[in-house]
């Protein structure tokens, strides 16, 4: 059995796109595009449920590993295009949770939909003074 599997890994290594698919090179950064997929579909829910501190360590942690994914030996390209993405994500979600908590995005976010609601019952309202309308006619007019 050792011999099989000893065969199988000399095969694997002596094909380059084998031994690159088949390395840490490979699975460590395709595992790790998970956080930046997440990221990037979490772009267009509700600001509100942003974690600031998550989002800046998130940021940080792919700034210090993209740096270090070109500081090692070989240059893990990537590793390097998993950080970039996930910290571009991170940097504009933190843009997103400044906007909504500190640069007035809660008040604006709650002021459209106080208008919606308006805009909704005024709608509402119309509809029923328009009925009430018609019924009072057809009563007067019979």
């Amino acid at each position: 059995m050792a011999a099989a599997v000893k065969a199988l890994n000399a095969r694997i290594r002596s094909n380059p796109w084998l031994d690159y698919f088949c390395s840490t090179h490979f699975w460590g950064p395709a595992s790790n595009f998970g956080i930046p997929i997440a990221a990037v579909t979490d772009m267009k829910k509700d600001p509100e449920i942003i974690s600031g501190r998550m989002t800046g360590a998130l940021a940080l942690y792919s700034a210090v590993f993209a740096r270090y994914s070109m500081a090692i030996t070989p240059k893990n390209y990537l590793l390097f295009g998993c950080h970039v993405i996930n910290c571009s994500s991170q940097l504009f979600q933190g843009y997103r949770y400044m906007n909504y908590w500190n640069w007035g995005g809660r008040e604006m976010a709650l002021a459209d939909k106080a208008k919606g609601g308006l805009e909704g019952a005024k709608d509402t309202i119309v509809e029923k003074v328009k009925d009430a309308k018609a019924a009072a006619e057809n009563a007067v007019g019979k």
